[in-house]
């Protein structure tokens, strides 16, 4: 017998809370959380619809844990601590086998991080996923783009490029070595650990979620400066040096979205004070735009990246 949207929300849904600030989770009109004196709530939403941003025959676990990870993602990048998140899940029909998988994918990185599921929706319709992600940050401490200042170093977290070449490997490319690039395309691993670090010592910072030339662009533009890139410091796994060499495809790693580490800044005076894995790749600099030291030469670069409707 199918089950109904009651049913459904109460056998794949419903979790006892784990977190003090969840005052009233799954099962009511609206969910009620508590934000402690001295907190500000940080909220991002994410959508996913099939055919756009995953392959119909995606793994549910998969689907589950990246849907979940691209929120928390936004959450690091800002250096809030996640508590909550609600989801909003649209289906064509019921299959209880898939949400089994979906959910539990999605709860397995939410209790790594003890974040609760507190409410949302169900409905049919075609595949779509939506998640509202919450989480705390001290008042006044929260990392935003526009405060990178001349003269700051540019960091990157991990590897840029390796869910890119997941995507081309997903798309028919061949690699000798490409198992990490697949689970980084499959199940990124939100920068939450790092962006708390980060809170006190970085100015500007952005998730890489649509490629880094074009999330370090956001940065630039919202803090009106500009940026020089080293293409050869650029952290990169050996799959994608592979892929590189091999189709001379080498704005790959620049352009290619879905890693979802962090880009952030810092004043040359607080490099010192960094105490997560983390690599320089450029600087901040006056004149605006970004600008790509490659082969020897300086040359401007068009940050494109991901864009819907484009």
């Amino acid at each position: 017998m199918a089950l109904a949207e009651f049913n459904l929300i109460k056998q794949f849904f419903t979790r006892p809370a784990r977190r003090e600030s969840t005052q009233l989770s799954v099962g009511d009109d609206c969910a009620l959380l508590a934000v402690s004196e001295g907190f500000e709530l940080a909220i991002t939403v994410d959508t996913m619809v099939e055919g756009v941003h995953f392959f119909s025959d995606v793994d549910p676990r998969y689907l589950g844990h990246k849907l979940l990870a691209v929120n928390l993602s936004d959450l690091a990048s800002m250096g809030a601590e996640p508590v909550a998140v609600t989801l909003a899940l649209t289906m064509p029909k019921v299959d209880a086998l898939w949400l089994h998988g979906f959910a539990q994918g999605l709860f397995a990185l939410a209790d790594k991080y003890a974040v609760d599921l507190i409410g949302g929706d169900t409905t049919s319709g075609p595949l779509t996923l939506t998640i509202q992600a919450m989480g705390l940050v001290p008042k006044g401490q929260a990392l935003r783009r526009s405060v990178a200042k001349v003269g700051d170093f540019i960091y990157v977290t991990g590897r840029i490029g390796d869910a890119g070449l997941g995507l081309k490997i997903k798309q028919g490319y061949t690699s000798s070595n490409g198992q990490q690039a697949l689970n980084q395309f499959n199940m990124p691993e939100p920068r939450i650990a790092e962006g708390l670090a980060i809170r006190s010592v970085a100015n500007a910072c952005v998730d890489i979620s649509d490629g880094l030339a074009a999330d370090l662009g956001h940065i630039l533009e919202k803090s009106l400066v500009g940026a020089t890139l080293d293409y050869q410091k650029i952290p990169v796994s050996d799959a994608v040096v592979e892929y590189v060499r091999d189709t001379r495809d080498w704005c790959m790693p620049l352009i290619a979205g879905d890693d979802y580490e962090l880009c952030f800044t810092v004043a040359p005076e607080n490099i010192g004070k960094l105490n997560i894995a983390c690599t320089c790749v450029g600087v901040i600099e006056q004149e605006q735009g970004l600008r790509l030291v490659h082969e020897g030469k300086v040359s401007d670069f068009i940050a494109g990246g991901f864009e819907h409707f484009s």
